[in-house]
């Protein structure tokens, strides 16, 4: 299925390196999140993904062709800052844009109708851009990349702004859009929604892509760590040699208990012999898998200056659940 694949980016302004031997695939119905610190690259990829910029170095391509001209008039656009006229009706500014994407003015006019409904700003159809809010102003910039039809989107920062039940809607309609077989990359500081919503992330630091998988991918680290709820640490850990404490009492999620960690990926019992070892001390409320959350992956890669496989630190992600049912799942 087609792909837009980005091949070896590289962008320099004067001195400054924007960005390095840039590479990563989106593919066809998948939801890409592109995530990094502000002046790590991603609207410079991004605007070189649509044209606006030359690259100096590398090329981008959809279906293994070279992005042309006809192509790109085909990709929804959705800039971080807004490129709507304020002084124009929304209906009426929906319109244009889907005329100047090709289509005749009944089929934009329906497709404006359509988005605007979805989007639930039907009843803002008359307003001039200026008049909305900004949450409903970033609504009206989604229904231009959407009214034409792309084949592609890539949108900076869509949910800049928005309010949880315009999340939802906005969520929605890219999960959409990608069961359509569409590709969608998206960039965003909202990493918690990245992790909801994205099938892979890729997070780019200092212009390069410094890691890149799925969330369950990239959560996999050599180190294993559990959070267990029962006897203190002191009264059973020493009985299994390979697990060492990593904090005891209190960790992210506020709930009292120990972690404890296991560094060789080779014993693959440890958890039953962690549970063992802790009942046989005492009851146990709660033995679960501690696994770091995309927070705390960025963070571990874009504050390391020596190695992109640091491991961050980990939160509990998982819910309560019972020690029998942990170790039987």
């Amino acid at each position: 299925m087609p792909a837009l694949s980005i091949d070896s980016l590289s962008k320099a302004y004067g001195s400054v390196q924007a960005l390095r031997d840039m590479s990563f695939d989106v593919n066809a119905g998948e939801i890409f999140g592109f995530v990094g610190s502000n002046g790590a690259g991603k609207s410079t990829t991004m605007r070189i993904v649509l044209g606006v910029l030359a690259t100096d170095a590398g090329e981008v391509r959809w279906d293994g062709r070279p992005l042309d001209l006809h192509v790109r008039r085909r990709i929804g656009y959705m800039p971080e800052e807004r490129g709507l006229y304020p002084r124009m009706k929304v209906g009426e500014h929906l319109v244009y844009l889907g005329r100047l994407h090709g289509l005749d003015r009944a089929a934009a006019r329906t497709a404006m109708e359509h988005w605007t409904q979805v989007l639930g700003i039907e009843a803002r159809r008359d307003d001039e851009v200026l008049k909305l809010s900004l949450g409903n102003q970033q609504r009206v910039q989604l229904a231009a990349a959407l009214v034409h039809g792309p084949e592609i989107l890539v949108l900076d920062e869509p949910f800049s702004g928005l309010d949880p039940v315009a999340v939802d809607v906005m969520s929605q309609v890219l999960r959409d859009q990608a069961r359509a077989g569409v590709p969608v990359m998206f960039s965003s500081h909202q990493l918690e929604l990245v992790e909801r919503l994205c099938d892979r992330v890729g997070i780019v630091r200092a212009g390069s892509m410094v890691a890149i998988g799925g969330i369950d991918e990239l959560r996999q680290t050599p180190q294993r760590r559990w959070f267990v709820d029962g006897a203190p640490p002191d009264a059973w850990l020493g009985h299994v040699p390979a697990a060492r404490l990593v904090s005891s009492d209190a960790v992210s999620s506020g709930a009292a208990g120990s972690v404890v960690e296991v560094a060789d990926p080779s014993l693959t019992t440890v958890d039953q012999e962690l549970l063992a070892a802790a009942l046989a001390a005492g009851p146990v409320r709660e033995f679960a898998r501690v696994r770091p959350s995309l927070t705390e992956l960025y963070r571990g890669v874009v504050s390391s200056d020596v190695s992109t496989t640091e491991t961050p630190s980990a939160s509990t992600s998982t819910t309560s659940t019972s020690a029998t049912n942990e170790v039987s799942a």
